[in-house]
């Protein structure tokens, strides 16, 4: 694919025609899809994390994504910093919602520090701006968090519900190689009204007890990887009143350019494998996901 179809916000001059003059190829980001025929929203991205060559601004990056169909995103944090950021961005562009949180594998450390319960009570005082929308991304992950640690994040994930509970905010699950103990602590806990398991990663046992909980999943570009043969089963028996969409970027590139940076315009390249998993009419999806992202977190007009 040729520099051109790259979006411009994306595309970085200083490292441009590089590729076989000897120096090292920049980490460019991918072209950009066919827009979608029905507007979306990414439910999940990182503005705040650089990656890639072209440093890019929170409106230049949007503008890049509503140029193919993607409307809107959901700005999450992760610790006190990229919650802080997230509060500032959903100011600067009405096509931002925000969530905030504790990441589950950062708890511990704040936990060590012993500034967790004064990091928890920020984390609460900013989901109160009222374009915040989620508590999250909070969970637990088994993957990166083990022995210890994962005392001080089953306390702040139960913390966390709690939050949501209280302010009536959607919950954002952030939730690796620990299906049934999230699912454990959420009933145990009481679930909040509505929740969003964030990059789903179950099998169809798992979208199976979502479907009869009425917990959304929220596919991401791992759902295009060739190995992920249980995400697509996942997908097959997901309830489409329950299904959402998210880049999670800058990772989790979709196929076929898993390897480099991700972006909320790529957000079709997921949308168009999702209808063809499913069978379902692109159109047909899109107002879908785009009816289930505005139930779970509101209007972007307001």
């Amino acid at each position: 694919m040729c520099d051109s179809l790259i979006p411009a916000a994306y595309r970085d001059p200083r490292t441009e025609g590089t590729a076989g003059s000897g120096r090292p190829e920049p980490r460019s980001f991918p072209p950009a899809p066919e827009p979608l025929p029905v507007p979306v929203m990414d439910n999940h991205t990182h503005l705040d994390f650089p990656d890639g060559d072209a440093p890019v601004g929170v409106a230049a990056a949007l503008d890049a994504a509503q140029s193919v169909g993607v409307q809107g995103a959901v700005q999450v944090g992760c610790d006190l910093e990229s919650s802080r950021f997230t509060v500032k961005a959903v100011d600067l562009d009405s096509r931002l919602l925000g969530a905030v949180a504790l990441h589950p594998n950062d708890a511990p450390g704040y936990a060590l520090r012993a500034e967790l319960e004064d990091a928890l009570a920020e984390i609460e005082q900013l989901a109160a701006h009222p374009r915040i929308r989620a508590i999250g991304e909070t969970g637990l992950d088994f993957f990166r968090t083990q022995g210890e640690g994962l005392v001080s994040q089953r306390y702040s994930f139960r913390r966390h519900i709690d939050i949501a509970k209280r302010l009536g905010l959607t919950l954002q699950i952030h939730d690796r190689d620990a299906h049934d103990d999230v699912v454990k602590v959420l009933r145990e806990e009481g679930a909040p009204e509505r929740v969003v398991f964030h990059c789903f990663s179950g099998d169809e046992s798992l979208a199976r007890i979502c479907n009869e909980a009425g917990w959304n999943m929220s596919f991401a570009g791992t759902l295009t990887f060739r190995n992920a043969v249980g995400l697509r089963a996942a997908l097959a028996v997901a309830d489409p009143d329950l299904v959402l969409v998210e880049t999670d970027a800058p990772f989790l590139t979709p196929h076929p350019h898993r390897g480099r940076p991700n972006a909320s315009y790529m957000v079709p390249y997921t949308v168009r494998a999702m209808a063809e998993l499913t069978g379902m009419d692109l159109a047909e999806l899109c107002s879908r996901i785009s009816e289930n992202t505005v139930r779970m977190y509101g209007s972007w007009d307001s």
